[in-house]
């Protein structure tokens, strides 16, 4: 347990935001780091002190390659620096230019990647059951210009796959997959990893799987891979050769020990998150206006994001009204990822009328609550989280008046 307090929940009088003490005494995060054994990493970083090669494709990046490509199952593992790097490497191997298609509900480094190097990101809208890119709104964007498709696998949630592949085929467009939320997924008995031209993982402090910092492409193509290599380090293809603009991408030595620490806690990690999913559903599922996100068991998955839907409306008060009162009780949930990759600049500006087209995006953005889960989570916690949230909707007029109240 991480602080809570031990009284449950039961008066409005409890509630931090309307005078009482916060349920936790330390601040509980969304994507607090989960870490394996401290004693195997601290090992490894004193073999890599040891072998004094801290980066520059070190042992430790060479082994967490291989093990990565054992455990996805893919031919070529190129390990980065993080995923953002990721994205921009693989977007130039693939030689996308022009306009590429995306989905604006969507970490803005999705955008950022492609606009950082002159592509232009057009915007799609979702499929509000999976707030994942809907294919068929991806036909009615594509242009003459259009060299690519982005698909994002939101929530570890992965993407209509299949039909994003055949429109990619039959207009002959490049498909890569920003797979950052979806390390350890499956779809349809196979590792997310091994679709598309070539897909990005991250492994982000705050992701289930960490690095500390970095990331990964993984693709099957030859070619593709051997591309991406050259560019993650320059455009060297030799000790003393470039042969074109490169960047660095690197992973780091350490990064990669950690890396391998994680991965062999890797069951454990998704075996907590699959706990906190069903305590969490367990305590929402009766609770008026509250959807959380539903997984697929029959598949591999990491259960890492636990996002609920709010419907102000059945609820009787709004997302953003409700994360104030989290936030009093120091329970620190997000909005993601508000308010859309469309109405962050620079695409606000350069789209001034882009919301026109992204109703479900929209909605969805002004919807999404996502809750604390990970190993620093414990299932009372969740209960003491749930708590918050039913006394909050059993007096929403006087929650809503007291936060109207105090600005």
């Amino acid at each position: 347990m991480w602080g809570a307090v031990k009284e449950k929940f039961v008066s409005i009088t409890q509630l931090a935001i309307l005078g009482g003490a916060p349920a936790f005494e330390m601040p509980l995060h969304v994507g607090r780091p989960n870490i394996g054994d401290r004693q195997q990493f601290m090992a490894s970083v004193g073999q890599i002190l040891d072998n004094r090669w801290l980066t520059n494709f070190g042992p430790f990046v060479g082994q967490f390659e291989r093990e990565l490509c054992r455990f996805l199952g893919v031919k070529h593992c190129l390990t980065v620096c993080n995923a953002t790097i990721g994205l921009e490497i693989a977007a130039r191997a693939l030689g996308l230019a022009g306009e590429v298609i995306v989905p604006a509900f969507t970490f803005i480094a999705t955008a950022h990647s492609l606009h950082w190097q002159g592509i232009t990101p057009v915007f799609c809208d979702i499929d509000p059951a999976t707030h994942t890119i809907d294919p068929a709104q991806v036909e009615h964007l594509i242009t003459p210009r259009t060299t690519g498709i982005v698909g994002v696998h939101l929530w570890g949630r992965p993407c209509d796959i299949e039909a994003l592949q055949e429109i990619a085929a039959r207009r002959k467009l490049k498909l890569l997959f920003d797979a950052a939320h979806a390390f350890g997924c499956s779809y349809r008995g196979r590792m997310i990893g091994n679709f598309g031209d070539a897909e990005v993982f991250s492994f982000h402090a705050t992701k289930f799987f960490n690095t500390f910092e970095g990331g990964a492409i993984v693709t099957n193509d030859d070619d593709l891979a051997r591309h991406a290599n050259i560019i993650r380090d320059f455009g060297f293809t030799g000790y003393d050769r470039v042969v074109e603009v490169g960047t660095n991408g690197k992973m780091t030595e350490v990064c990669a020990a950690m890396g391998l620490t994680n991965l062999r806690s890797l069951d454990d990690f998704v075996r907590i998150n699959r706990r906190n999913y069903h305590a969490y559903r367990r305590e929402l599922d009766a609770l008026p206006g509250f959807h959380l996100i539903h997984y697929d068991e029959s598949e591999r998955g990491n259960f890492q994001y636990m996002a609920v839907e709010v419907d102000a409306q059945e609820a009787g008060i709004g997302r953003d009204d409700l994360i104030k009162v989290l936030h009093a009780e120091k329970v620190l949930a997000r909005r993601y990822f508000w308010p859309g990759c469309h109405r962050m600049e620079p695409y606000r500006t350069l789209y001034p009328d882009a919301a026109a087209t992204l109703p479900r995006t929209e909605a969805v953005a002004d919807r999404i609550l996502v809750l604390p889960t990970g190993s620093a989570v414990s299932e009372e916690d969740i209960e003491t989280v749930c708590g918050i949230l039913r006394v909050a909707v059993a007096n929403a007029a006087e929650v809503r008046q007291r936060i109207t109240s105090h600005g």
